[in-house]
């Protein structure tokens, strides 16, 4: 018996020992479990990691259905046709949107955050808070109006330095193409090989002294490098002209009289850049010494000259492509009052003959997507009560309205919800390179937007701004439809009903 006891000890020491271990390890979880869960979800207003999200109007790149959308992990995986279906699942989240529309989160491509330097402008906190409140899940940040600009990988790293634990959208980054590094191949692919997406040039002066304007030959430069990286140069594309004609209708109108200032920045402006461009964008196709490389209009204004300029070098197989803007398409010349300087931009908007040009270009196909070229900035620099167009600083604020501004104004022209994601969310996915995003599909990234295009609302003081000066914004008193409920980045909820996510979780994207 004794020897029985002694043999069996050990075996029951070990089984103890076991059951102990065990029992602790389930304490220990149970006591770490609230702040794991904290920890996942401080990202997220939504507290699954593994739901369904169902709706009569879903748009795919198969059309609009009615069906339900499946999310783990952050990503998509799996889409089923069928409202109120969601496969053989019954245990996970289903939040059922009805007749709302669930559609690809938009991709905003031309943003200025201004940051780090000038976040008394906007900033990464402000800029993504308003990306998320209107339905912006990716935005790419521009090398400047931020101090120092975006112009080698020394000047990157302090921006990423500046976005981390800000930034409540995914944010990529272009790099400037000036003339120190168009001269210096060696800094210009110091600086792509650290992530950016692409360079960004201005042929006329950008207005930041530390981003100076480029020549063709400049460019010519940029793009042999670029064209080893297979990654696009986005273009300012304005060359200063003078003559008397201008000069003189200049000369008729006051500071504060629109029309000044739209003379000042005529079409020719905008079709002498693109003449030279399209010089150079033959070398860009199949075969031609720059291969690989890609020339993207930015802000077209101009729907005659400039606009067939492109539309013939794309028939001859250059790699180019353009883009325009909501507040083209929105507003026109004749209806700006003057000394209201929250509309001067450049280009300038043109008058209503051209905005209309600039529509069936859209719908048309010839214009390959939409941005916001979001440029805020101080409001004594805006001028607003001197109302000094030719004094004030130009941009548009209006990141937060891209998708109700486009929506109210298209409709009118017959743009379907289909045109409006290809155009936001999928076309500006791929000109930057942006992999599993632009479209809901198995795979992809869960960046989604909810919205309704049907309710109305009036952008004013009661209306939940996020940018940093609402009242620069030229949208601020407008009747917009398409209100955005709510918003997934990555499947995580960062907006809903006027509230952000607790923590920024947006990813900063990188070439690879």
């Amino acid at each position: 018996m004794e020897k029985f006891v002694w043999r069996v000890l050990p075996l029951l020491t070990f089984f103890v020992s076991f059951i102990v271990f065990f029992y602790l390890q389930d304490s220990y979880r149970a006591q770490l479990h609230p702040l794991v869960k904290l920890t996942q979800n401080k990202c997220s207003l939504l507290h699954h990691r593994h739901f369904w999200i169902t709706s009569k109007r879903i748009v795919t790149p198969q059309g609009i259905i009615s069906g339900s959308v499946e999310i783990k992990e952050g990503k998509i995986i799996s889409v089923i046709e069928g409202y109120g279906k969601q496969g053989n699942s019954k245990h996970e989240e289903v939040i059922d949107y009805g007749d709302a529309v669930v559609m690809p989160g938009l991709i905003d491509v031309h943003v200025h955050l201004d940051e780090p330097g000038r976040t008394a402008w906007e900033g990464f906190d402000t800029g993504t808070r308003a990306a998320a409140a209107g339905g912006v899940t990716t935005v790419v940040d521009m090398p400047l109006n931020n101090h120092p600009t975006t112009v080698s990988k020394e000047t990157l790293k302090l921006k990423l330095e500046a976005a981390e634990n800000r930034i409540y959208v995914d944010v990529g980054f272009w790099g400037g193409l000036i003339p120190e590094n168009a001269l210096n191949s060696s800094i210009l692919e110091g600086l792509l090989s650290a992530g950016v997406l692409g360079l960004k040039s201005f042929m006329c002066p950008s207005g930041i002294s530390d981003f100076p304007m480029t020549t063709i030959h400049h460019i010519k430069e940029g793009l042999s490098v670029l064209a080893k990286y297979r990654r696009p140069l986005y273009v300012h594309s304005e060359i200063q002209q003078h003559s008397k004609k201008h000069l003189e209708l200049t000369d008729k109108g006051g500071p504060r009289t629109y029309l000044t200032y739209l003379h000042t920045r005529p079409p020719s402006w905008e079709e002498a850049a693109i003449k030279e461009l399209v010089g150079v964008t033959k070398d860009t196709r199949i075969g031609g010494p720059l291969e690989g490389a890609h020339v993207h209009i930015a802000h077209l204004s101009d729907s005659s000259a400039s606009l067939d300029l492109i539309k013939e070098a794309k028939s001859r197989g250059d790699s180019i492509s353009v883009e325009t803007c909501p507040h083209y398409l929105a507003f026109s010349a004749e209806e700006i009052p003057n000394g209201d300087t929250r509309f001067k931009c450049s280009p300038p908007i043109r008058d209503a003959y051209n905005k209309g040009k600039l529509w069936k270009a859209v719908l048309e196909g010839h214009i390959d997507l939409l941005s916001s070229d979001h440029s805020p900035t101080l409001p004594q620099l805006k001028l607003l009560e001197e109302g000094d167009f030719l004094k004030a600083w130009g941009g548009i604020s209006s990141l937060q309205f891209d998708l109700p501004v486009t929506w109210s104004y298209g409709k009118k022209h017959g743009l379907t919800l289909e045109q409006l994601s290809l155009l936001w969310s999928k076309k500006p996915a791929t000109f930057a390179g942006i992999e599993s995003k632009g479209s809901i599909a198995v795979g992809n990234h869960a960046d989604i937007v909810v919205w309704k295009p049907e309710v109305e609302f009036e952008l004013n003081e009661h209306y939940p701004v996020f940018l940093k000066h609402p009242s620069l914004s030229a949208y601020m008193g407008r009747r917009l439809s398409g209100k955005v409920l709510e918003t997934f980045v990555r499947g995580n909820l960062v907006f809903k009903k006027g509230k952000h996510a607790p923590a920024a979780c947006g990813v900063p994207i990188l070439a690879k």
